[in-house]
């Protein structure tokens, strides 16, 4: 079982940045597809953005196109997420999840083919 811990959170005004990691431990995460998600207060967990095994493939949510990169360095056992250009919605808890099945990229937006989520870090951005 791999253990997911997510760090990087914290405030930013709109127009900032920040960069969350996710750094895997007890198992390695390369061949798998890892996703972020976020959830706010009331609302469900949505997803933010995956990335396949070797990188080659990076959906993303519509809201967060074109101001977040996903990336990961398998070497460190770590996935990123750098968030340019924040916005007051986009203050929510975001987690870190492993895909459920080796090399495996059906459906990744939905957090029930994930199945090691890390503890979440907030992000609070203020306008």
């Amino acid at each position: 079982q791999v253990q997911l811990v997510e760090s990087g959170g914290g405030l930013a005004q709109a127009g900032g940045s920040l960069r969350l990691s996710c750094a895997g431990s007890g198992r390695t995460i390369s061949k798998y597809v890892m996703g972020w998600f976020r959830q706010a207060p009331g609302k469900e967990r949505e997803f933010v953005a995956a990335i396949t095994w070797n990188g080659g493939t990076t959906p993303y949510a519509d809201s967060v196109k074109g101001r977040f990169t996903i990336s990961r360095d398998n070497a460190k056992n770590t996935v990123y997420l750098q968030m340019n250009s924040l916005k007051p919605e986009d203050t929510a808890l975001y987690y870190c999840a492993k895909y459920r099945v080796i090399y495996g990229f059906d459906n990744p937006h939905h957090p029930d083919n994930y199945d090691s989520w890390g503890q979440g870090t907030q992000v609070t951005v203020s306008s």
